[in-house]
């Protein structure tokens, strides 16, 4: 591989931020106008919903679990409201770039194009909807997981009593919280779609851009989330105090 100089990585770098903004503005956009491929939407929700339940069983019961050892006194605070969008995204966002991917070097979205389809239309905008749509649920169906995770270990393990634990629980959630955590899930949702879908349709050099690709979009989305979550973080305290 070529070293580029510091210039034209700049550039290369900028390039992409802007089709990047363009994509996802197009993606969103769409949403607002017709057609809507409707059996694509739900189709993606099935596969990013379904999907993705073992993923937020498994680790929304463990993190609970393992945050209620170590921390008795702050059950309800086991924080996976904040880890439900990296849990999801190197799922969903490597399944998106790799099909994506395989379809752009196929040749597959030149032939959507030559027949009068729009490719975002068709295949990112149906999967923006349906992952922060199920995201959003994911996330609640996680947060209820791990409370129970949390719960198990409390009684069976610290032999606290459940009714005390439920009731101090609630005692401890606030109405920040709550919305912290139905807020959350809707950037991550969008950052999944838009960068996985992104550098599919970035694809190039055959199977190899393939994987090249996929790895890609897992980190980025995953970094991106990460620093997105930090700046939400920042803005409800400020809003709400805590």
């Amino acid at each position: 591989m070529a070293l580029l100089s510091p210039e034209v990585y700049i550039k290369k770098n900028i390039a992409a931020v802007q089709e990047y903004s363009l994509l996802s503005g197009a993606a969103i956009a769409n949403i607002f106008t017709r057609p809507r491929y409707w059996a694509d939407i739900f189709t993606q929700m099935d596969s990013i919903g379904v999907g993705s339940m073992p993923i937020i069983l498994l680790t929304g019961f463990f993190t609970g679990c393992v945050l209620a050892l170590q921390s008795a006194t702050a059950l309800q605070a086991f924080g996976a409201v904040s880890k439900t969008g990296s849990l999801v995204s190197g799922r969903n966002a490597a399944g998106m770039a790799s099909e994506i991917g395989s379809m752009k070097v196929t040749e597959q979205l030149d032939a959507m194009r030559a027949l009068g389809t729009d490719p975002i239309r068709k295949l990112v905008t149906p999967r923006l909807i349906a992952t922060v749509f199920m995201l959003f649920f994911l996330t609640i169906i996680g947060d209820a997981v791990g409370i129970a995770g949390g719960a198990m270990v409390s009684v069976a393990m610290l032999g606290l009593n459940a009714s005390s634990y439920l009731h101090t629980s609630y005692q401890g959630l606030v109405y920040g919280d709550v919305v912290q955590g139905l807020t959350k899930p809707i950037f991550s949702g969008f950052i999944i779609a838009t960068v996985g879908c992104y550098f599919g349709m970035k694809t190039t050099g055959g199977t190899q851009g393939v994987g090249r690709a996929t790895t890609q979009a897992v980190v980025i989305s995953s970094v991106f989330i990460i620093v997105v979550d930090f700046l939400v973080t920042r803005v409800m305290i400020g809003i709400f105090g805590s």
